[in-house]
């Protein structure tokens, strides 16, 4: 299988090499030259065993293609489980129970272990430039740190992301540098962007990504909605339905190619912030991206979500059908923070302020009819904003071990201006 771009002006590239670049050479996200035909997949014993199922027709005749099964391994040697809430048909996929406590180590891990092989003997080490509204970062940087012949640099918005994302951002030094942008993460991403794009700095000093821009970072991410519906049919003979909290859609997009695929989900909510492009465009309006505002679900703040590219291409652009299939839904912080003091409250469940989105857009969403089984996305562990849960809940909440062991390193974050001079000069130097 080839891969090719979502601005179809650059060649055809083979997976090793969509995913070694990150971004197309025409600035486009690499999507499959054609979409493998659905297929019945079975229920695995191992969220590992579900990806290489998945995966398989994407590597099928590449390099990785006999690494794939030992890539899953190496990657996913955490849970995901899928919990029943205390309301009647609702559940949770957890998702934090990686190294960061975020869902984005399934896909920084296995990005990780795809590159690792790929630049095996390479001359020159590979960079790996990421952009981050919060979780990503952190977890790109624990998944490659310490990698030969990788090196990753991590731009977040300072002052917008939790004191404890802060601190696992800069807590790792090494190959790893972390810098604090003073602007947004849209100034973040479009750095990023335009550092890929540059083919002088290219030649200087070889880049990929790490964001959800990133093929690699892309695919693995439907292994846990595929792992979770496939076994759910299996204990239950129903479909499961999701409400996805979403910025820069990658996440979302991931259950929605995972569905294409043959994957037995059923509907596909869109919960977001008060960031609002995607509901305004879902409900009718042009697709108007503009600059971020913050929030308390911080890792939401996107006002230009990068997949929106990928989501058109699988609806071949037709905007008709694409609002016909999805619904998105806005929350504001006044909302995010009732739901999670009530849901303590009334059943005892902690929430980190995004997944609290998705389990209010649930909640309206049943409050409107909507019947058969339904899931979060639980997307970070609300121990990693204890700011903003711990006086809602009453209560210290429990730290996990590996993000505890994070939390005791020294941290340390280099200030730069939104400025792609200041970029470049991080990058060689």
């Amino acid at each position: 299988m080839n891969f090719i771009s979502t601005r179809n002006s650059s060649p055809a590239a083979s997976l090793s090499d969509a995913i070694a670049a990150g971004l197309a050479p025409d600035g486009g996200l690499y999507v499959p030259q054609k979409l493998p035909a659905p297929r019945e997949l079975q229920p695995g014993d191992s969220l590992a065993a579900t990806t290489a199922a998945l995966l398989a027709p994407f590597f099928a005749g590449d390099a990785l293609e006999p690494e794939l099964a030992a890539i899953c391994a190496e990657a996913f040697d955490f849970p995901v489980p899928l919990k029943p809430l205390a309301t009647p048909g609702d559940h949770v996929l957890e998702l934090f129970h990686g190294p960061t406590a975020a869902f984005k180590d399934v896909g920084a891990r296995f990005l990780a272990a795809t590159l690792a092989r790929i630049r095996r003997g390479a001359d020159k080490p590979l960079t790996i430039v990421v952009a981050t509204s919060g979780d990503t970062g952190a977890a790109v940087a624990a998944a490659f740190h310490g990698q030969p012949g990788l090196r990753v640099v991590v731009l977040y918005p300072d002052g917008r992301v939790s004191p404890r994302q802060a601190h696992q951002l800069g807590c790792f030094g090494g190959n790893v540098s972390a810098l604090r942008v003073a602007g947004s993460f849209d100034d973040c991403q479009a750095l990023v962007k335009r550092a890929l794009n540059d083919a002088d700095l290219q030649a200087q000093v070889p880049l990929s990504s790490a964001n959800s821009i990133s093929l690699g970072r892309l695919l693995p991410q439907m292994s846990y909605y595929a792992h979770a519906a496939l076994s759910h049919r299996a204990a239950t003979g129903k479909e499961l339905n999701f409400v996805v909290p979403t910025g820069n859609l990658g996440n979302a997009f991931a259950a929605i190619l995972a569905r294409a695929l043959g994957v037995p989900l059923g509907r596909i909510v869109l919960a977001t912030n008060a960031n609002r492009v995607l509901p305004e465009y879902f409900a009718g309006d042009d697709y108007h991206p503009r600059a971020s505002v913050a929030t308390t679900a911080n890792a939401m703040d996107v006002g230009a979500p990068s997949n929106f590219e990928r989501l058109r291409w699988l609806y071949a652009g037709d905007d008709a059908a694409l609002r016909a299939a999805y619904t998105a839904i806005s929350v504001d912080d006044a909302t995010i923070r009732a739901t999670i003091r009530a849901r303590w409250e009334r059943h005892g469940e902690v929430f980190c302020p995004h997944t609290a989105t998705a389990v209010h857009v649930l909640e309206t969403l049943r409050a409107d009819g909507a019947d058969g089984d339904w899931a979060v996305a639980a997307t970070a562990h609300p121990a990693k904003f204890e700011a903003v849960v711990e006086p809602l809940v009453g209560h210290a909440v429990e730290v996990p071990p590996a993000l505890a062991e994070l939390l005791a390193r020294p941290a340390h974050a280099e200030p730069v201006p939104p400025d792609y001079g200041a970029l470049k000069a991080q990058l060689l130097g």
